[in-house]
């Protein structure tokens, strides 16, 4: 790796100081749903309705990524890249502005580079590392480079390569480098906070169904080289979102914050052990069961009743939740008897359970979502959404893969992912305040 120089150096102590007095008690950036007006992915001409059925198709999509192998681990590849929200960074000195897909499944911040042997069209420019005069190339040490686990190193002193292959074959490859990330943050001052020597892929050989708006990914995971771990030498490994109701009118978008932000207190706060399973991939959760109308439906577990630990992955990037199909069973039969409204055909999936209504579903059931030491109560936008006009769908889905606890769920809650003390905690929220 390259010394260096005065210049640079000076420059790095510069910006660690901008970084550390703007991060006096946290930091939070807007997360971006691709289909609200701040989107680049937005479309005016599309109804709410149609961008309900792209996001529940993008969700089947996604969980279908996700598979298991023979001893019920996730495969190695990263779920289908089509995320549902949006980060705004800069890459470089000076910064470059990157639209990325944030992603709770994904361990490596990476977006197309400069010179580019086969690279997917994206509106803009391309970033180009010799125009920044804070970029280096990782190196490997003794056949190894550290900062990723899905790397390949030829010897000792090349430069690490990595390679990230996605659920719909989709991939990126290229080169660990290390540069100024930046982050805008929600405050008054427009200069994005920056955090010097943050690794992240250059990628030059990407390919497979990318979208020309979103420039690369912005991995959230607890993987050693996502922005969460990283971020972990400027402030706590503590992160958390508020997410924005899908058919929210308001101007307001939802919050991703890092830091001591982060930290839920006060009433309503619920606590559950974080799963952390390698490769430190994805956040696991144990789903005990889940009730209706106060009747408690358990998980059972391989050897009898109860739940597996780690059972469930709870994932920003999938909108509807996933749940076992023998659990899901149960559950339908105890909303469906709770219900009485005209039922209705799923017109985009088949298989679901839908209603003729519109707007607050009328009779929806309590329904409380049961993890280890932590109890969720869902509000009815949280488990019914209106999918086409005049026809309502529940949110939840069966699969005999690995169950996922899905964004609509997770609206209008504070998620707090505490890496130091693996938890997760829920707190109700208005995300839109």
């Amino acid at each position: 790796m390259a010394t260096p120089s005065v210049s640079s150096f000076c420059l790095v102590i510069l910006l660690c100081s901008a970084a550390a007095k703007a991060l006096e008690g946290g930091l939070s950036v807007e997360l971006i749903h691709r289909d609200s007006p701040k989107s680049p992915f937005y479309d005016p001409s599309e109804t709410p309705f149609q961008r309900a059925e792209k996001a529940v198709r993008r969700s089947i999509a996604r969980v279908r990524g996700l598979r298991s192998n023979d001893e019920g681990e996730p495969s190695a590849d990263i779920s289908r890249i089509d995320g549902e929200y949006l980060v705004n960074i800069t890459i470089g000195t000076p910064p470059v502005s990157i639209m990325a897909i944030a992603d709770t499944g994904s361990d490596l911040i990476w977006t197309q580079c400069q010179p580019c042997d086969a690279c997917f069209p994206q509106v803009a420019p391309l970033f180009n590392p010799k125009a920044s005069s804070t970029y280096e190339q990782v190196h490997c040490v003794s056949d190894k480079c550290h900062l990723y686990d899905k790397v390949f190193c030829n010897r000792e002193g090349f430069t690490c390569h990595y390679s990230a292959v996605y659920g719909d074959q989709s991939h990126s490859e290229g080169v660990i480098s290390t540069d100024v990330i930046g982050l805008s943050t929600l405050a008054a001052s427009p200069e994005p906070v920056p955090f010097p020597g943050m690794a992240f892929g250059c990628g030059i050989k990407n390919d497979g169904l990318f979208s020309i708006h979103a420039t690369g990914i912005v991995g959230l995971s607890a993987g050693k080289a996502s922005l969460v771990s990283q971020m972990g030498g400027y402030l706590s490994k503590l992160f958390a979102y508020c997410l924005v109701p899908f058919f929210s009118t308001s101007k307001y978008t939802s919050k991703l914050t890092f830091g001591s932000d982060a930290q839920l207190v006060g009433d309503g706060v619920v606590i559950t052990p974080l799963i952390l399973k390698s490769p430190r991939q994805y956040y696991y959760l144990t789903l005990e069961g889940i009730s209706v109308n106060g009747k408690k439906f358990v998980v059972s577990g391989s050897s009898g009743p109860g739940a597996v630990t780690g059972n469930m992955v709870i994932d920003s990037g999938t909108t509807l939740t996933w749940l076992p199909s023998n659990l899901y069973g149960q559950i339908v039969q105890a909303v469906s008897a709770a219900i009485s409204l005209p039922r209705a055909k799923d017109p985009i999936a088949g298989y679901g359970l839908c209603y003729e209504s519109s707007g607050e579903l009328k009779g929806a059931p309590s329904i409380t979502v049961h993890f280890t030491g932590a109890d969720v109560v869902l509000n009815w936008y949280n488990a019914f959404f209106e999918v086409k006009e005049g026809i309502t769908c529940f949110s939840f889905a069966p699969t005999d893969d690995i169950p996922i606890y899905g964004n609509l769920a997770q609206m209008n809650f504070w998620v707090s992912h505490d890496l130091t003390l693996n938890a997760l905690l829920f707190k109700p929220a208005d995300c839109a305040d």
